[in-house]
C-alpha cells in the first residue's frame, strides 16, 4: 500500500515568512524524482524553484498560483512506494535550508509506486460522478481555492483525472545542494560520471564547474557575457500586470520583490542621512586599457569589472565607506570583506545581486562572476543569498542613457557609486581642447560614517583611476 507523504513550503531562508505560486511545475498524477522542483515560488528576495524531496505520484496539490503561502503550509502530496518495515520515510537528504530535507542520506532504495486514484478538492471524478476523496481527506464545508484553502491544507486542483504509473526511481546523485544539480542539468554535465570532492563522494559545485570548464574547447569564451557598461542592468521592464478598478485609476499591488524594494528604499530615506558628491571624469583611457586587454587574447574585461577593480582599491583606502552603523550600539562598524552589489533592472523590479569577496578577484573574475549573475537576475533565478549581504553598491544607470543620478543607498549599507554613460565630449587635455570619453560619476554617502572630506577623496581617487588606470598598478 502506497504511503501519502506531504511535502510543506520550507524555509527559504533570510527571514522570509512566505511566498508567493508562480507556477506549478507539475500535475496531480505526475510521477517526481527525489529533488525535481515541482514548483516556482516568488519570495521577496527572487523566484526559487522548490524541489520536492519525496519521490512518487503527486496526489493533491494545494494553493492556485498567484496564492501567497506562509512557509509550512502544504505544498502538495506524494505517494510512495510501501516503505521497509520499522523505517521512516526517507527524504532526499539536502539540508541547504529552504530546499529538501534534514534527514540524513544514509541510504538510498528504489520506490515503486503503487497505482493510484487520485481526485480534485471537490471530490468528485467528472460530471454525475462519485464522490472520491482525495489524500489527504478533508471534512467540512468546501472551501475556496485561495489563500484560506492553503493555510488549511484543502487541495485546490480544478480537474479530477486517475493516473496509474508504476516506474523504477533511481536515488539521486549526491550532491551538496539541488542548484548544483540544476547546474549540471543546464550544463548537459551528467552527474553519474562525476566523482565527487565533498565528504563520502558528495558533488560540490566546483566540481561541475571543473567538469564544464574541461569539457570547454581552450581558449572558447564564454557566449552571452555582457560587455562594456552593460553588465550591471538587463533590458528595461516590462509593463506590470495590474487590475482595473473604477475612477480611482489603476492599482498595482505591492508585493514580493517590488514590494520588498519598496520597503527597502522607504527605510533607507527613513534612517539614513544621505548626502551626495559628483566629478566628471575623462575615461579615455580606461577605455583604451580595456581594449588592450581584450585585443590579448582570452576571457574577454568588462568595464564593471574594471570600475569594481577600482572601487575595492579605493575602499581599501577609505574602508569607512564599507561599513553601517549599529543604531542600538551607536557604533560605525567597519567590515574587512568587500562584498559589492550591483544594480539590475528585471522584469520584476530592481534586484541588487553581490559579488562575494570582490577585494580578492581578479578583473577576469569579476567580469565572470558579473556575467552569472546578471544571467540569473534576467531569468528569474538569483537566491536569497545572491541577493543579500552586500557592503557597497555599483550602480551602473549609464545604460539607461542618463549622465547623472544621486541614488538611495542600499540599506543598511553605507554609500552607492553611481556611474553615468561615457560619451564623448569637449575637454581640455594637455592644455589643448580634444574630444575625449567623459563619464559623471556620483558618490551617495551616509554622512553617519564619514564626512565630506573622507567622502570626496573617496570620489577623487576613483576618479584618477578612471583617468590613468596606472594608479591601480600601485594596488596590485
Amino acid at each position: 500500500m502506497a504511503q501519502v507523504l506531504e511535502f510543506k513550503l520550507p524555509d527559504l531562508g533570510e527571514g522570509l515568512t512566505e511566498a508567493e505560486i508562480v507556477r506549478w511545475l507539475v500535475q496531480v498524477g505526475d510521477v517526481v524524482a527525489v529533488d525535481q522542483p515541482v514548483v516556482e515560488v516568488e519570495t521577496a528576495k527572487a523566484m526559487v524553484e522548490v524541489p520536492c524531496p519525496y519521490g512518487g505520484v503527486v496526489t493533491a496539490r494545494f494553493g492556485e498560483e498567484g496564492t501567497e503561502l506562509p512557509v509550512g503550509a502544504p505544498l502538495l502530496t506524494v505517494a510512495v512506494g510501501e516503505p521497509a518495515a520499522h523505517t521512516e520515510p526517507e527524504g532526499s537528504g539536502n539540508v541547504l535550508v529552504g530546499y529538501g530535507t534534514s534527514d540524513a542520506p544514509a541510504r538510498r532504495r528504489r520506490v515503486r509506486p503503487t497505482p493510484v486514484v487520485t481526485a480534485a478538492a471537490n471530490g468528485s471524478t467528472g460530471p454525475g460522478g462519485p464522490r472520491t476523496p482525495s489524500a489527504p481527506s478533508e471534512t467540512g464545508p468546501e472551501p475556496r481555492p485561495d489563500r484560506a484553502a492553503a493555510s488549511t491544507g484543502t487541495a485546490t486542483d480544478g480537474t479530477a483525472h486517475t493516473r496509474v504509473d508504476a516506474l523504477h526511481l533511481e536515488g539521486p546523485v549526491p550532491v551538496i545542494s539541488p542548484l548544483v544539480r540544476r547546474l549540471a542539468r543546464e550544463g548537459g554535465v551528467d552527474l553519474r560520471q562525476l566523482a565527487g570532492s565533498g565528504p563520502d563522494g558528495l558533488i560540490l559545485r566546483s566540481d561541475v564547474e571543473d567538469a564544464l570548464r574541461t569539457r570547454a574547447a581552450p581558449g572558447s569564451r564564454t557566449a552571452g557575457a555582457p560587455a562594456a557598461t552593460h553588465s550591471a542592468v538587463v533590458a528595461p521592464p516590462a509593463p506590470a500586470a495590474a487590475s482595473a478598478t473604477h475612477a480611482a485609476g489603476i492599482r498595482i499591488p505591492l508585493k514580493g520583490v517590488r514590494g520588498a524594494v519598496a520597503d527597502k528604499l522607504s527605510r533607507s530615506r527613513r534612517e539614513i542621512p544621505d548626502a551626495t558628491c559628483w566629478v566628471d571624469a575623462d575615461a579615455t583611457e580606461l577605455m583604451g586599457a580595456r581594449a588592450a586587454m581584450n585585443a590579448a587574447g582570452g576571457p574577454k574585461i568588462s568595464l564593471l569589472a574594471l570600475l569594481a577593480r577600482i572601487c575595492t582599491a579605493a575602499l581599501a583606502r577609505f574602508p569607512e565607506l564599507n561599513s553601517y552603523v549599529d543604531v542600538e550600539a551607536r557604533e560605525v562598524v567597519q567590515l574587512d570583506q568587500v562584498h559589492l552589489g550591483f544594480a539590475a533592472q528585471t522584469a520584476r523590479g530592481l534586484v541588487v545581486p553581490v559579488v562575494r569577496d570582490a577585494h580578492a578577484r581578479d578583473a577576469e573574475s569579476l567580469t565572470a562572476e558579473f556575467a552569472r549573475l546578471t544571467e540569473a537576475a534576467r531569468t528569474g533565478t538569483l537566491t536569497p543569498g545572491d541577493l543579500t549581504g552586500g557592503t557597497f553598491t555599483l550602480n551602473n544607470y549609464g545604460v539607461f542613457g542618463v549622465d547623472g543620478s544621486t541614488p538611495i543607498i542600499n540599506h543598511p549599507e553605507a554609500a552607492m557609486l553611481g556611474v553615468g554613460r561615457i560619451v564623448p565630449k569637449p575637454w581640455v587635455h594637455e592644455g589643448e581642447l580634444a574630444v575625449r570619453q567623459v563619464v559623471q560619476l556620483s558618490l551617495t554617502f551616509d554622512h553617519r560614517v564619514c564626512d565630506g572630506g573622507t567622502a570626496g577623496g573617496f570620489l577623487r581617487y576613483v576618479a584618477d583611476c578612471v583617468e590613468h588606470p596606472a594608479v591601480l598598478l600601485r594596488t596590485l
